[in-house]
């Protein structure tokens, strides 16, 4: 009988125990916000898979983000490849191409952009339209969501999470079945960034134009 009693309190605590450490949307949500809204800089390690248009393609690098929204993608595979957004424009170069391509914030329409407004600027559920939590295991969680100003393009973006708030995958589904996703690595905050870091300085030959929305 002791032995009965003692697993039916384990059967209906496991179960309390378990709802008592997932978060709730609306929890979790805040915590991604406080996590990332106090810091003035991050840098990390990035992992770029896209697969769309019968295109298969990895690209790694490393990623910089300053307040208020500059980004710096440094790529390592393609070596040299550079997106690089100051805050007005965004530009975008790969070695060997004798033009980078700039184009206005305010008309970009790139995939890289939803990173861009993490530091400082994060309000989840006001940037996510339908935003719904559903726990991994391992002690992740996702943040799934249709972005809100990107519903031409885009049907969800898919944030891994933990318990602390911090991201550590984005996957951004496309209406066109075309998927990319990013997984972060070393995150390291509140490093120190210089003003050149988001400039970019084309080499000797290479022109700056205005162009398209980078890719």
């Amino acid at each position: 009988m002791k032995f009965r009693s003692l697993l039916s309190a384990l059967l209906i605590a496991a179960p309390l125990a378990l709802a008592a450490q997932t978060p709730s949307t609306k929890d979790l949500a805040s915590r991604v916000n406080a996590h990332y809204n106090h810091l003035q800089s991050l840098e990390t390690r990035y992992t770029e898979r896209y697969r769309g248009m019968g295109i298969d393609r990895t690209e790694t690098g490393t990623l910089l983000l300053r307040k208020p929204g500059r980004m710096r993608w440094s790529y390592d595979s393609p070596k040299g490849k550079l997106f690089v957004v100051d805050g007005k424009y965004a530009i975008s170069w790969t070695p060997g191409d004798s033009q980078a391509d700039r184009i206005p914030v305010k008309k970009l329409d790139d995939l890289h952009t939803p990173l861009r407004f993490l530091l400082g600027h994060t309000e989840l559920e006001k940037e996510f339209a339908s935003l719904t939590l559903a726990p991994l295991g391992g002690g992740q969680f996702t943040l799934s969501g249709a972005p809100r100003g990107m519903e031409n393009k885009v049907r969800a973006i898919i944030l891994t999470v933990t318990a602390d708030g911090t991201i550590h995958a984005m996957r951004i589904e496309e209406l066109d079945g075309a998927i990319t996703e990013f997984a972060f690595t070393n995150l390291r905050e509140n490093v120190p960034t210089k003003p050149e870091d988001f400039t970019f300085d084309p080499p000797a030959g290479v022109s700056i134009v205005d162009g398209a929305s980078p890719i």
